[in-house]
């Protein structure tokens, strides 16, 4: 979905709606959008993170 353009294939929207209803995918896919548009705004203004989040070693990372 974050791609350009968005796309989004039958296989996984398959797989959603065996645990999701309706409802619920389009619910997700509104807040992944939400997420996309901050995202790409907060790129194009240069606004940078303020290191709330700290991820701990990735696996084989000492």
């Amino acid at each position: 979905m974050t791609a350009t353009p968005p796309t989004v294939d039958a296989a996984l929207v398959e797989r959603l709606t065996a645990w999701l209803r309706p409802a619920q995918v389009v619910e997700l896919a509104a807040i992944i959008a939400w997420e996309n548009y901050r995202a790409r705004f907060n790129c194009a203004l240069g606004v940078e993170g303020h290191t709330f989040y700290q991820p701990g070693p990735q696996a084989g990372e000492t």
